[in-house]
């Protein structure tokens, strides 16, 4: 399950990136994970809530977003979303295509921080 050393990572990441603002809550952790990427969401979820516990992250959400599999076909010219992914051929012209252009990311999008007010 790579989802833990994953989890952990985004985590490390997120709390580097949170230590700029003192005090501040991480909200929301928002992912751009490929289809291809090998994610399980439901596990991804699950090792989020263990590795989050005892850190400036705990009680943050994480929301993942599945980004599709665009792949660009030589025979047409076209870039096209795969309908499956057990069939990587064009969508428009239906030759076989191995040019992705969109699918096998795993990048934080954005974290939602609530800061804490400065006293006046």
């Amino acid at each position: 399950m790579h989802e833990l050393s994953i989890a952990a990572s985004i985590v490390e990441a997120v709390t580097e990136s949170a230590a700029a603002y003192p005090g501040a809550r991480v909200q929301q952790v928002r992912l751009r994970v490929g289809a291809l990427a090998s994610v399980v969401e439901d596990s991804l979820q699950f090792c989020w809530e263990i590795t989050v516990e005892g850190t400036p992250l705990q009680g943050s959400q994480l929301v993942v977003n599945i980004v599709p599999v665009v792949a660009h076909c030589a025979a047409c010219g076209k870039d096209g979303e795969l309908a499956s992914l057990q069939s990587f051929r064009c969508p428009h012209c239906g030759e076989p295509v191995t040019d992705l252009r969109q699918g096998r990311e795993l990048e934080i999008e954005s974290i939602e921080i609530d800061e804490v007010p400065v006293p006046k």
